[in-house]
This record gives C-alpha cells, structure tokens and sequence, in this order.
C-alpha cells in the first residue's frame, strides 16, 4: 500500500503532527511518498532524517496512491487538489492549522482514524471543483484553470467599486456594484462565501452560491443557482486592471477581460470518517447548539 504525504510547515504543530503519521505508517509497512519541497523542509527542520521518495508535481503522482494525506489546514488541502487534480486519489486532511472545515482530523485521533483509512472504514465524499476560461486567454489559467472553494473577481488598485455584469446561461442576470463577486462551490461555501454573509451547504448538493462582497446596492443578495449553469462575468472599473483568483491563486487581469465559469468535468475526492462528518464538523467550528447565555 502506497500513500502519499503533503503539507506546509507550521511552527508550532507540524513536527509532532508528521513525526506521528509516519511512526504510524512505518509500523504498519506503507510505502510514503512525500511532496519533494515539503520533505526539503522537514528535513531542514531536523524533522526526519531519512530518505523517502518524493513526487513533485500531478504528472509525477501516481494513480496506485491508495490516499493523499495532507498536513495543515484546508488551505493545505486546497493545493494539494492541484497535485491530485484528475487522478481521483482520495485526500485525507489532518488539521495542523486553526479553523478548519476540510482538514477535520485532530491530532489526538490521527492514529485510530488512520487504521481506519487503512481498514477502508471510510466515506468518500465526492466535491464539485469550477473551471474557468478567460477571453483574452492568460498563461497564468491554461493549466490550473479550476477551483475546490471559489472563483472570485475583486477590485485591484483602488478603493472604488467595479461592476460586474453577470450573465447565467447567456440570460443577463444583474450588474453588482461592491468590491467584487465570489462564486463558490458548496465546499467553499464554509469559507470567503461565509464571511461575506453566504449559506452554508452541504458537500454533496449540486448548486453553487453567488455571494456579492459589500455590495453597493443593498439589495443584492447572494445567490444559490443550479452547479450545470455557466456564468459569465464582464467587469469594468476607474482602473484598467482587476483580480481574478481560484482559491488561492491570484492573478491581475485587464478590465476588458470576459470570465467564463463553469463547474470541473472532475471532482475531487475527500475523505470522511463518522467521528468527523460534515455535520459534526460545522456544529463544532459554529458553535451550533451551544448555549452561551451563562
């Protein structure tokens, strides 16, 4: 059995996190694969010493993974969907972070829940990512042109707001003025979506959320639409440049620019245990039957 390991170092919680999943793993005879640059850092950390094999990048991550654990949060995992992209490798998150919705594995329950992953005591929840395509075209999108969380457009040098005329299946829709647009699958919409005054939803319903970020006219509200709709975003603004980002990934685009989304003809695989569900998850991170009047 073959798994591979990837994750961004965090001072405080990363040495103990990785040092008990690979004692783990090695008691149990798998093979680790670790991502080359996070190894590199572990290594000049003093954190393991030895040599493991490594893959650098999706062409170089094998489909024979039984599953990609990631070390962090669910930014973590956000990337580490760029090395998985098609291959349909299951992603484990191991919560090395603060507030996290996707990497939901404490460190007190890493060992039991990995035994698990290991019995094939698990679910898979199947997550809609969004693919972008931009006329003019930019390098910068040929390749990662997809998002698990969001595609968001936002003003760039400047405190006015733009204008984002927006279009659903053709049919003109409205013209928001605010700071910008997030687009957001229902996996992001536990995180910028939310911040903005977005629903939550659940992983597995097949709609997407247009959230407006402080929008001028009040009486823009966000927006749950079919996920089989394609949206096309047509932006102008004071100044001649705007942002486009795919969760983390950002990138500043002339203000002529057409945004087409659409949702990913993949998906991208997470893994749950019962002791972790979704809903258990966003009960506890949202205080949600919690009386705090005393």
């Amino acid at each position: 059995m073959k798994i591979a390991l990837f994750g961004q170092y965090y001072q405080n919680s990363t040495a103990e996190t990785v040092q008990k999943v690979v004692s783990f793993l090695e008691s149990k005879d798998i093979e680790i694969a670790f991502e080359a640059h996070f190894l590199d850092i572990l290594k000049e950390k003093n954190i393991v010493s030895k040599n493991y094999k490594t893959y650098s990048c999706h062409k170089t991550l094998n489909n024979d993974f039984k599953a990609l654990i990631s070390i962090g949060g669910d930014g973590t995992i956000l990337k580490a969907a760029t090395f998985v992209r098609d291959k349909n490798i299951p992603i484990i998150g191991i919560n090395a972070g603060r507030l996290g919705f996707l990497a939901t594995i404490q460190f007190d329950n890493i060992e039991p829940l990995l035994q698990k992953l290991l019995d094939n005591d698990y679910a898979i929840s199947k997550r809609t990512l969004l693919s972008i395509k931009t006329t003019p075209e930019y390098d910068n999108f040929s390749e990662l042109d997809f998002a698990l969380n969001e595609v968001t457009v936002a003003r760039k040098d400047t405190t006015s707001m733009i204008t984002i005329i927006t279009y659903l299946n053709g049919e003109y829709l409205t013209s928001y003025w605010a700071d910008g647009l997030i687009i957001s699958t229902p996996t992001g919409s536990t995180g910028y979506s939310l911040s903005c005054g977005g629903p939550v939803l659940t992983p597995n319903v097949e709609s997407l959320v247009i959230t407006p970020m402080a929008p001028h006219n009040l009486n823009a509200r966000p927006l749950v639409i079919p996920d089989d709709m394609e949206i096309e975003l047509r932006i102008s603004g004071r100044e001649e440049q705007f942002l486009i980002s795919l969760d983390s990934r950002i990138s500043a685009v002339s203000k002529d620019t057409v945004v087409k989304i659409k949702k990913s003809p993949f998906t991208i695989s997470i893994i749950e245990f019962k002791e972790e569900s979704f809903l258990n998850t966003i009960r506890k991170k949202l205080l949600w039957g919690e009386d705090k009047r005393n």
